[in-house]
């Protein structure tokens, strides 16, 4: 089954390289039909996010209130996320869709030599080699290892930027701080993955998150505008019921 998975991605990267003439473009347009096709989840994550922000005050307030009470904190917190329709799956669903792909691409990569030989695996000769990971590119030369380096940095930040961008939003400055910390200790350590990963791999992942970047920042401020159009209406509703009843007022009643 995992063979005829990876297979599936040689071929389809095999088709595009067919395309486009190049390899690292190939990757490209893989990872562009990817971000559209899980890009309603990326919408439902982004908005599962959203709406655990906007419930932070009253969770807290449960969390003081029921203190000594877990079970009864349970049920309110359940309750509450209910209320929300706030699901934590939801936010994990297309980083889970992803992984498969990322294990195979780096065991496809890993196997391009012995798919189709000694051929040129450059992108654009913007990186030289994309089956060759930054490690093996630095004991080659300084001046060989940059592009792998700037591949490197996007794959590791941009992987965490979506939840540092939320975190910026949180009101609660010891959680954002905990989030915070967490974020920088997980990009060090996609760092230390990404170091012996092949550089197609790296042009993939940095690209499919600065994708979704760019999706959950769309998707905030969507939501963001239509909440405060629905609450600019909710302050406008009884200024204009008050019109209303002024107006009748003001109306001369018929003699009958």
């Amino acid at each position: 089954m995992w063979e005829a998975f990876k297979n599936l991605v040689f071929d389809l990267l095999n088709f595009f390289y067919s395309v486009a003439g190049d390899w690292g473009m190939a990757i490209l347009i893989v990872t562009l039909i990817l971000r559209v096709i899980i890009s309603p989840l990326t919408h439902a994550s982004t908005k599962s996010s959203y709406q655990m922000q906007k419930i932070q005050p009253k969770l807290q307030e449960l969390q003081a209130k029921y203190a000594d009470d877990q079970p009864r904190l349970q049920e309110e917190m359940q309750k509450l996320y209910a209320e929300a329709k706030f699901n934590p799956l939801t936010g994990c669903l297309p980083l889970f869709l992803q992984m498969p792909i990322f294990i195979a691409l780096f065991q496809v990569l890993n196997e391009m030599s012995a798919r189709l030989g000694d051929v040129n695996y450059s992108f654009y000769h913007l990186v030289p080699n994309l089956i060759t990971s930054p490690s093996v590119a630095l004991s080659e030369g300084f001046g060989q290892f940059v592009p792998y380096a700037i591949l490197l940095v996007v794959f590791a930040g941009a992987t965490f930027a979506p939840m540092v961008l939320m975190q910026l939003n949180q009101k609660n400055s010891s959680q954002r701080t905990q989030m915070l910390i967490m974020s920088a200790f997980m990009t060090v350590f996609m760092l230390w993955i990404g170091w012996s990963s092949p550089a197609g791999v790296l042009l993939y992942w940095g690209l499919s998150s600065l994708i979704g970047v760019a999706q959950q920042q769309i998707s905030m401020k969507v939501m963001k505008d239509r909440d405060a159009r629905l609450e600019a209406e909710k302050e406008d509703e009884p200024v204009a019921i008050e019109v209303v009843r002024k107006e009748k007022k003001k109306r001369p009643t018929k003699k009958r």
